[in-house]
């Protein structure tokens, strides 16, 4: 996982050691974070794994339980942690998170400010973007919440460049303390457009904004109070269609016959999960097949960017 030092530098932890957050990977779909304790066992339907076993190998492992069944441990990257994490508020996923990053221009050595901090998803890839010598500010009025994320970004080894604040920005604004050195703004909030003015004053000349809203109602309030201070408004909704790839065996066909095309006769049968197959009873080859994966998510929610206006 990456994480920072203090002398500002990169640094990735290539082995699994006791007290180590992994990401346990049977399928896809199916992951979940385990803190590895050497004294600790994982069950699953795969039978039974020791942590002791996990200690001093690499990351992206396969490991074995006592019954021959296996698991793959992978590191907490922001983009696995996006898909494990506990989900405390509606969270923005990797289509979202990737564009909010280019299109805020996030690079390392950045300021950037954000609210609210929900279940931390965006703020972990935000954290990683500005690393190492940048840095996040996130704000939530919700105080367990709060104290939930900054634990888990202990957890995942990001918390020495992020800070997580208590504050209600869309009554308060953002601290004075940071006005004029945001690079960035992120928002997140039921009534964007009330804190807006406030993240006008924490960025930087031509610093960038972003608020993300599921509702078209709230994205034409934001952009009616964001021409008062910024220019270049844009709003995308970001529709994301995954294919799931896998290898099938495929009946073949042989032996002698007049058929139109060269194949020959050849049997329906039916699949336990109701689809037909042809086949004859010959050979069979094995295939890689793709399809459209059946839980493709549709409208996540709208985002609008905007740049501060240069002062003449």
């Amino acid at each position: 996982m990456l994480a920072c030092n203090s002398a500002n530098k990169l640094s990735f932890n290539r082995f699994i050691s006791n007290g180590d957050l992994v990401i346990i990977y049977e399928r896809h779909d199916n992951m979940k974070p385990v803190m590895v304790s050497e004294s600790s066992v994982l069950q699953n339907r795969f039978g039974v794994f020791k942590h002791s076993d996990w200690i001093g190998k690499p990351f992206g492992s396969k490991v074995f339980s006592n019954k021959g069944g296996f698991v793959y441990l992978l590191a907490p990257t922001p983009e696995l942690w996006t898909l494990v994490l506990s989900h405390r508020t509606q969270i923005l996923y990797i289509a979202d998170i990737s564009f909010v990053i280019m299109y805020l221009e996030i690079v390392p050595g950045c300021l950037v400010m954000e609210s609210g901090t929900g279940s931390g998803s965006l703020t972990t890839s935000l954290a990683r973007a500005v690393a190492p010598a940048g840095h996040v500010y996130t704000f939530d009025f919700h105080e367990e919440r709060a104290a939930s994320a900054r634990e888990d970004f202990e957890r995942i080894g990001l918390s020495s460049l992020i800070n997580v604040n208590v504050r209600d920005i869309q009554d308060e604004g953002f601290p004075d303390e940071f006005a004029s050195l945001a690079d960035a703004v992120f928002l997140d909030l039921p009534q964007p457009w009330l804190a807006i003015p406030s993240a006008a004053k924490m960025l930087k000349q031509d610093g960038t904004l972003c608020s993300f809203s599921p509702c078209i109602e709230q994205v034409q309030r934001s952009c009616e109070t964001l021409q008062t201070s910024f220019t270049d408004i844009r709003t995308f909704e970001v529709l994301l269609r995954t294919y799931e790839i896998r290898e099938e065996r495929m009946e073949g066909f042989s032996g002698e016959g007049n058929v139109a095309n060269g194949s020959l006769p050849c049997k329906r049968r039916q699949r336990s999960d109701g689809s037909n197959v042809l086949s004859s009873s010959s050979s069979s080859v094995s295939t890689v097949m793709a399809r459209p994966n059946g839980e493709a998510r549709g409208h996540t929610g709208y985002l609008t960017f905007a740049r501060l206006k240069c002062l003449s």
